[in-house]
């Protein structure tokens, strides 16, 4: 019997995933199949926030193929190295998988598909993981977007997304199975330490536990989303993020379960959210460079500063500024921030520490597990003003407002920062204003007034100079 290989990438659900869909529909034995590429061709490994999710991932998807009477193969080395081998120990006719949109992978995936046709192999490739390709969505004049609002229009004015397709009921093996790496052999996993306790019981990775996140969001918070989103003290988000990010749910999925609950304020603006997300991997796809380059090349000539030991106290939670410190210990933690303590702890250390949004991104790389190389770049971006629709130069968070405003209890605060519970609400934001001594909570690293005069006046260098 004929063979054909199923290459999971960020995709790893059995429903709504047309690569299964078509090799199921060819009619062929199927062999799934998860390459753990190195930092080959451009292609940013995993950080370790990532690794310990994809782990359990892996984990959840194998169960589901064995449900049905298969299993996930899993191999390590260059993708077009081991597929290759593959093909040939399987005889396989035909390679399918679904779109990635980075530069790095789609100049591998295109090289791919030439050496496996050159060899007489079938080989199609799917969008799964976006409403709209990158190339669906332009202009009048046929450019790329480069402000959200205009492009989430024209993709509202678009048809609407295909229906989701089913996951698969059974799935025939193969004659004999390729020999299998063991996935605890890839070491995912941390040991020494084990710093994963927070991690475990906040998410449960996999395809079901995506699903349980959706209808539990759409459930319990959705009709208050437009308001609760803004608190990270509260369940207001979906958290869908990671399940996102390794594709255990697609974006499909989630537009069609948010359109049967009716149209509403709180519907539109979940869904913009989602629309974002899209605006991101637009972004990415026409800017392969969005992660390591600033989309506005005036900021190339921007002063940014290199003060180690304050980019240590950010990324340890010890800034002096509760809500900051609070969203980086919730990161730590968890594996995961509240976006609107992103964008306070970005701006934080982007303007008022004047450290290269890029030192961020990386942090967030390795610690979230929803790092996601279009969000990430974007969001980072966005907020140090060098981006696509970025926030405009002057403005700069301030983080003591920004804790008022969005905590105004200090119920954040208090569970992340937790020798500041017994300030009152007056003052949990500003700590100093209750002479809270240094060693049991470290003082202002920087003053935010005199930081945001010196952010500004950065911004104006470039202005005058470009």
């Amino acid at each position: 019997m004929s063979v054909s290989i199923v290459w999971f990438r960020n995709d790893l659900r059995l429903s709504d995933n047309p690569a299964l869909t078509k090799a199921l529909e060819s009619g062929h034995a199927v062999v799934p199949v998860f390459v753990l590429d190195g930092e080959t061709d451009g292609v940013r490994p995993p950080g370790a926030a990532s690794r310990w999710w994809l782990h359990h991932s892996l984990q959840a998807l194998d169960s589901s193929l064995r449900r049905l009477g298969s299993r996930l193969i899993v191999r390590r080395g260059p993708a077009a190295q081991v597929l290759g081998e593959l093909v040939t120990e399987c005889g396989a006719a035909s390679v399918f998988w679904n779109r990635a949109y980075d530069r790095g992978c789609r100049e591998r995936d295109t090289r791919l598909k030439k050496a496996l046709a050159d060899r007489g192999v079938a080989v199609e490739s799917f969008k799964a993981n976006l409403l709209f390709e990158p190339w669906e969505v332009t202009t009048q004049s046929g450019d790329a977007f480069k402000v959200f609002t205009p492009f989430w229009r024209a993709c509202r004015a678009a048809p609407p997304p295909a229906a989701t397709l089913p996951a698969p009921k059974s799935l025939t093996a193969p004659k004999s199975w390729p020999a299998s790496e063991s996935l605890v052999s890839w070491r995912l996993l941390p040991t020494s330490p084990d710093w994963a306790g927070g991690i475990r019981a906040a998410w449960t990775p996999g395809e079901d536990g995506a699903q349980q996140r959706l209808t539990s969001f759409l459930d319990d918070a959705l009709e208050d989303y437009r308001d609760a989103r803004d608190l990270p003290a509260v369940e207001g988000t979906s958290r869908l993020s990671p399940h996102l990010a390794f594709g255990e749910i697609s974006p499909r999925q989630i537009w069609q379960a948010a359109m049967t609950q009716g149209a509403s304020a709180a519907t539109e603006k979940f869904l913009s959210e989602v629309g974002w997300r899209e605006f991101a991997y637009h972004l990415l796809f026409h800017n392969g460079d969005l992660a390591e380059r600033n989309f506005r090349p005036e900021f190339d000539a921007f002063p940014w500063a290199d003060p180690q030991e304050a980019l240590v106290a950010w990324q340890g939670g010890r800034t002096g500024y509760p809500i900051v410190d609070a969203g980086m210990r919730e990161l730590w933690a968890t594996g995961w921030m509240h976006n609107r303590v992103r964008m306070i702890a970005a701006s934080f250390l982007t303007k008022d520490l004047l450290i290269d949004w890029r030192q961020g991104e990386r942090w967030f790389w390795d610690t979230l597990v929803d790092a996601d190389l279009a969000n990430n770049a974007t969001g980072w971006q966005w907020v140090a003003g060098c981006g696509a629709d970025a926030a405009p130069y002057f403005r700069v968070f301030n983080p003591v407002l920004q804790g008022e405003k969005f905590d105004p209890d200090g119920d954040y605060v208090r569970h992340w920062v937790p020798e500041l519970a017994h300030l009152p609400n007056d003052t949990i934001h500003r700590p100093w204003a209750a002479a809270v001594p240094a060693h049991v909570y470290p003082e202002q690293i920087v003053e935010h007034g005199a930081a945001r005069n010196r952010a500004l006046a950065a911004f104006q260098s470039i202005k005058k100079s470009a």
